[in-house]
Parts: structure tokens; sequence; C-alpha cells
């Protein structure tokens, strides 16, 4: 799991060890945000499922002002 882009691209997160959660794949939040992108000029993300963070983290990466 990582950071795909802006501020933080490329970083690394862990995952929670054991097979009782599924992080968002890179390639699915990549194509999330490819679409969205365009929106990402400040405000606030709501990640009503957000196990991991990692999009919620990717979207203030990308320009939210808060998720």
């Amino acid at each position: 799991m990582r950071i795909i882009s802006g501020e933080f691209g490329g970083r690394r997160l862990k995952a929670v060890p054991g097979q009782n959660t599924r992080p968002t794949t890179d390639k699915i939040k990549e194509s999330l945000f490819n679409i969205l992108g365009g929106y990402f000029d400040g405000g606030v993300m709501l990640d009503m499922y957000g196990g991991s963070g990692a999009v919620a983290i990717e979207a203030v990466s990308r320009g939210m002002d808060r998720a």
C-alpha cells in the first residue's frame, strides 16, 4: 500500500496484518483519483469506510484540506 501522487506521493503505508482487512488497491485508488482529480482544490473529504485511511491520506496528499 502506498500514496500514489501528490505531496506525500511514493510513501508506503503499513497494512494491518491478517486477512480481516482488504485495503483499496493502488490501481483502484489511482483510477478514482484520476476521475475526481479536478475537484481536489481544497475542501473536505469524507472517507466513510476508511479502514486503513489510505484513501483519505491520498486525498489530503492531492490537495484536500481535511479528510
